[in-house]
């Protein structure tokens, strides 16, 4: 693992404890639990949206890919102390068609317009287990952090768009 890895799970750490302590059954109440607990305008969030900014801008991560969807995996669940996989994905459409067998937590940052993933403006957005969805960012461009619980994901139509 290179240091620059290292150093991004670092900052992920935080997040990374409440997304796996967070009760995914409510959405909604998973969502506002996170705010509480990582309040998305606090200072760590915003150093997390710097740092992350740098990160894509030197290519270490959403290096893969093309418009409207690039992405990169930052980590398997076995490389972290909270059991989920770590992802990027920078957004301006839509992406795959998929499933979330243990749900899915997300952290969204707005970086062109007023974009919002999947209706939702930017800040915590969770999926309850079992549901599934074609993620889409619209009025803008989004770099999102999702995290998988034991990185379950079951992709629909054989992972393509």
């Amino acid at each position: 693992m290179t240091s620059a890895t290292e150093n991004l799970l670092a900052l992920l750490d935080t997040p990374m404890r409440h997304a796996t302590a967070v009760d995914l059954t409510d959405a909604h109440t998973a969502r506002t639990t996170l705010e509480k607990h990582y309040p998305f305008e606090g200072d760590e969030a915003q150093a997390l949206r710097s740092a992350l900014m740098t990160a894509v801008d030197e290519g270490l991560i959403c290096n893969r890919g093309k418009d409207p969807v690039r992405y990169s995996r930052l980590a398997k669940p076995e490389d972290t102390q909270h059991d989920l996989s770590v992802d990027f994905v920078w957004m301006t459409g839509g992406g795959i068609n998929h499933r979330h067998p243990k749900g899915e937590v997300n952290l969204c940052f707005s970086v062109e317009g007023e974009a919002k993933f999947d209706g939702q403006p930017e800040g915590w957005v969770t999926f309850e287990p079992g549901s599934a969805h074609v993620p889409t960012v619209t009025d803008g461009r989004m770099l999102i952090v999702y995290f998988l619980p034991s990185g379950e994901v079951e992709w629909i139509n054989e992972g393509k768009a």
